[in-house]
């Protein structure tokens, strides 16, 4: 049964959700946090960090983790193959009509009406996921806004990596690479080093 349910859950998430990776933060949050509960909220948060410092797409690296806490090597495999599968299905079909389609007036109309759709998903996304790392007691689910844990190391981490993404160094932006280590090896000497001092 679980098995099933992690592959009903990541087709529906691969099916219904536009715009890549970062666009289907929010639904896996609900159906695999809030809805099943398969993952806690600070999981998630890790496996998202997790997923961006690997290989391969973010969407199915996230899949791959949940469906291995769930159930080992097969849950693994349902879930990849439940958030792939309708992609691959739909890549088919628009590979064949694209170019036939592609100059369409409501063709266009409808993709300028997804990117607004997009950047509003990865936004929303994007402060959730800042938010619940900086003030972890803070629940939007709940609307409890309790601002007394607040993580001034993740905060410190944030506003860097933040910064340097920003900077340009000889004309050119830090790989994305560069600082999602940077801000590993920042959670080491916080998280790590730093509180064996206090």
């Amino acid at each position: 049964m679980i098995l099933l349910q992690l592959f009903l859950t990541f087709l529906k998430i691969g099916l219904f959700t536009i715009g890549g990776g970062y666009a289907m933060i929010p639904m896996m949050r609900d159906e695999i946090v809030l809805n099943y509960a398969w993952i806690t909220e600070e999981q998630f948060v890790n496996f998202i960090g997790i997923a961006e410092s690997t290989p391969g797409p973010f969407a199915i690296n996230i899949a791959t983790f949940v469906g291995y806490s769930q159930y080992g090597v097969l849950g693994a495999f349902c879930s990849t193959f439940g958030v792939v599968f309708p992609s691959f299905l739909i890549i088919l079909v628009i590979a064949k009509l694209f170019v036939k389609f592609s100059e369409n007036k409501i063709v266009k109309s409808v993709f300028w009406g997804f990117k607004p759709v997009v950047a509003g998903l990865i936004t929303s996304a994007a402060f959730t996921l800042t938010v619940s790392a900086i003030f972890p007691n803070i629940s939007f689910e709940t609307l409890t806004f309790d601002f007394s844990g607040f993580e001034i190391f993740s905060f410190v981490i944030f506003a860097i990596i933040f910064v340097l993404s920003m900077i340009k160094f000889k004309g050119k932006k830090l790989h994305p690479f560069v600082l999602i280590f940077g801000s590993a090896a920042l959670g080491v000497v916080f998280f790590g080093v730093v509180p064996q001092f206090l």
